[in-house]
């Protein structure tokens, strides 16, 4: 795999944390999940860009 695909599967799963930390009502917690996973995410930024 390379490190594109793991950043990926790595926003998918913070963001699905996100939501679930939502669903909890840890409100804060799962909105700055969301966005890491976002930044993290092909659309975002990429720490390999830098």
């Amino acid at each position: 795999m390379d490190a594109a695909t793991l950043l990926w599967i790595l926003a998918v799963i913070l963001v699905i944390a996100g939501i679930f930390a939502l669903l909890r009502r840890q409100i804060l917690w799962g909105i700055v999940l969301i966005v890491v996973g976002l930044l993290v995410g092909p659309g975002g930024v990429s720490f390999f860009d830098v």
